[in-house]
């Protein structure tokens, strides 16, 4: 009898926990995440006479006329469901239009970067610099310098509108808005650019990165409680890490920076390594589970030489019963699963 009245207890704590709204996608107080929504701020930020802080990040939306300016501080916002832009120090970035189909900033002082995970062909993502409007037309990180006049696409495409002129600059190429009559891109030297502004939008990258395999493996049922009902692709609340993060709705997508954003369905295919960082991959690295057309991923033989011993394999490497993802390690059964930090030890098997 007192048996099933703990398990009944348990269950409407369960129950709670789940229909929390903080559990359910998004912050308490908030409305579901729109392009312009406040992600991330560090220093002086601030819209308008509002200061932003920490407690703004997922309650605060930049909206259309409104203006974002920092000082001595960066400002993280979210765009349609894969897109980020990342606002430099002394910058300032105007919404022009916040709709899904038409999102359209100005970056009227300063520099910020846009990392594209994912885009679809009806998004129109623009961002206007210096009289000039520059169009998204795939993913990558594409990188804006107001104070300068300058476009560069480390990697993706873009099509830029200037006046009567139009031109399309791809990856490994820098475009100068002034005195280039002709609108035409030349090469750049990618690590030249490779700066503090840089380094940090690969940082913010690979927390988001975390916090989308904390959140696809909850709802994938890795472990813990799922946060709420799974609803597609989008962007979900993560209460561990503060933010939104995004999740797609099917297969593995590879940012510029090389982290990995899962769905629920392949959660169980993400690199886990030591205490809680997830692997970098390198411009030269090919995973075995690959984004395809449509987000569908393919698998390779594995990540050394054995089809079953790679970060997707189930016997011998770092994907289930073996390595760190899932049975044996720090994963499923180290810090996150059955027998590991929040479960009672470090190596238990789920």
């Amino acid at each position: 009898m007192m048996r099933s009245r703990y398990i009944a207890l348990a269950g409407l704590f369960l129950a709670a926990l789940i229909a929390s709204p903080i559990w359910a996608g998004q912050p308490k107080g908030s409305i579901p995440p729109q392009p312009g929504t406040i992600n991330y701020i560090e220093g002086q930020a601030s819209i308008g006479s509002q200061s932003l802080t920490d407690k703004s990040v997922g309650l605060t939306t930049l909206m259309a006329g409104q203006s974002l300016a920092t000082q001595n501080g960066r400002a993280e916002i979210l765009l349609t469901p894969g897109i980020f832009l990342r606002v430099g120090d002394n910058s300032s970035v105007r919404m022009v239009s916040p709709g899904l189909a038409d999102t359209v900033l100005s970056l009227d002082k300063g520099r910020a970067m846009l990392e594209v995970t994912e885009i679809r062909p009806q998004n129109n993502v623009r961002i206007e610099e210096d009289g000039a409007s520059t169009q998204v037309l795939k993913t990558g990180l594409y990188d804006f310098d107001a104070d300068h006049a300058q476009i560069r696409v480390f990697d993706g495409k873009a099509k830029v509108q200037a006046g009567d002129r139009q031109t399309d600059v791809k990856g490994g190429h820098e475009l100068a808005l002034n005195n280039n009559p002709k609108l035409k891109a030349q090469n750049f030297d990618k690590k030249a650019y490779e700066d503090d502004l840089y380094r940090w939008a690969s940082l913010r990258s690979s927390y988001l990165a975390e916090a989308n395999v904390d959140i696809a493996r909850r709802y994938a049922g890795g472990y813990g409680a799922a946060p709420g009902l799974w609803y597609g692709a989008g962007w979900y609340w993560d209460p561990w890490f503060g933010a939104y993060t995004f999740l797609p709705a099917d297969g593995i997508f590879f940012n510029p920076f090389g982290w990995g954003f899962y769905s629920p369905f392949y959660a169980y295919s993400a690199p886990y390594f030591g205490f809680g960082y997830y692997r970098h991959f390198g411009p030269g690295y090919h995973p075995p589970v690959v984004a395809r057309e449509g987000g569908r991923p393919g698998f390779s033989r594995g990540a050394f030489g054995s089809p079953r011993a790679g970060f997707s394999g189930r016997t011998g490497g770092f994907g289930r019963s073996g390595g760190f993802a899932r049975g044996g390690g720090f994963g499923g059964g180290g810090f996150h699963g059955g027998g590991g930090m929040h479960g009672g030890g470090f190596g238990g098997h789920r």
